[in-house]
């Protein structure tokens, strides 16, 4: 795996170098400077497909998602920020993630796909939950995700605040990386994703504001780092 000690430099590059995930605080009142930093609100995104609410099952308030799913590795961290409090950062806050695997099937339901129907059922594989630290940082340990028909490369994100959903959110990946990752021995049976980001239904419009900062490569896995605006 690439090194943890990464991830930080990552984080302010993230926040210091994405300009296209800014906004101005003159034109709308939900973005604050923080010193040479400006976050911005994360846009809100379908929670489909297959979500599941595990909120209610421990087992599943985990750092490691995998289950035993082979891929590339990939540590996703995420950092929840408030955007009209100078980029607080939230602690405690609930954060729900979800993906494919590498062949494009989702636990817990009975999904087709390019190798059949797969019934995943009560399967909780690449699902996870964590609650922020007081930096308000939770990181995932995962693989990359794999994809299927009609839909870009993605991660599904959920954020709660005091128990209450405040953001719903997908996570886009560099066409560049995922071209590499899809080329390597695990998954190159299922061949290179035919939707593009700009193509994608949800990321047409807005992949730049939902693109995560990674780095890495297909023998040691990647890092990647998103931070996510969100408002009281």
């Amino acid at each position: 795996m690439v090194a943890f000690t990464s991830v930080q430099g990552l984080i302010e590059a993230c926040g210091k170098e994405n300009p296209a995930r800014s906004i101005s605080t003159e034109a709308s009142g939900d973005s604050t400077a923080a010193g040479s930093v400006t976050c911005a609100i994360t846009p809100d995104e379908t929670a489909g497909p297959y979500p599941f609410d595990l909120g209610s099952d421990p087992a599943i308030f985990r750092k490691d998602i995998t289950e035993g799913k082979s891929g590339v590795p990939l540590t996703l961290t995420l950092n929840v920020v408030n955007v009209r409090d100078n980029c607080r950062p939230y602690e405690n806050a609930r954060v729900d993630i979800w993906h494919c695997d590498k062949d494009g099937y989702y636990s817990e339901y009975n999904v087709s796909g390019y190798l059949g129907t797969e019934n995943n059922a009560g399967k909780t594989f690449l699902r996870g939950i964590q609650l922020t630290d007081s930096g308000g940082q939770v990181s995932f340990k995962t693989i990359y995700p794999g994809w299927y028909s009609g839909r870009a490369t993605h991660i599904h994100v959920e954020i709660f605040i005091n128990a209450v959903l405040k953001k719903t959110t997908q996570l886009a990946f560099p066409e560049s990386i995922t071209t590499a990752v899809y080329n390597s021995s695990l998954y190159s049976p299922h061949g290179q994703n035919t939707t593009s980001n700009l193509d994608d239904q949800v990321f047409a419009d807005s992949v730049s504001e939902e693109l995560v900062t990674i780095t890495g490569d297909t023998t040691n896995g990647y890092v990647a780092v998103f931070v996510i605006g969100v408002v009281p």
